[in-house]
């Protein structure tokens, strides 16, 4: 229990600390909520759980192929606020836009041959 308190700390830490860098510097802040932190993070930790390097493999490869879908939220979300679109709503369709390309991935990586 207390692991998964240690683990959920540093995920807000990390979370309000690019929130607070956002405040005066927003193109930092999104540097580095762009670093792969929580990747980076959650391999050690389940490196530290499950030593394993083909599962560590798996791990990292479908990271990569999961990060590609979310990718186009930051291009849309922009363009709608940019168009007068409240954030609520920039934010609902970039989340949706996400989830639906989730969806896409899942549906063809494997046909691909990718292990997902």
């Amino acid at each position: 229990m207390g692991a998964l308190i240690a683990k959920a700390l540093i995920s807000g830490v990390l979370i309000a600390l690019i929130s607070e860098i956002g405040k005066k510097l927003p193109a930092t802040a999104a540097l580095v909520a762009s670093l792969p932190l929580v990747s980076v993070l959650g391999m050690i930790l389940l490196w530290r759980e499950r030593p394993d390097a083909e599962n560590m493999a798996v791990h990292a490869s479908a990271t990569f192929w999961y990060v590609l879908p979310s990718l186009p939220m930051f291009l849309l979300m922009p363009v709608l606020l940019r168009a007068g679109v409240s954030f609520w709503l920039a934010l609902v369709c970039g989340c949706a836009l996400t989830v639906a390309l989730y969806l896409l991935m899942m549906h063809v990586g494997p046909r691909l041959g990718l292990r997902l």
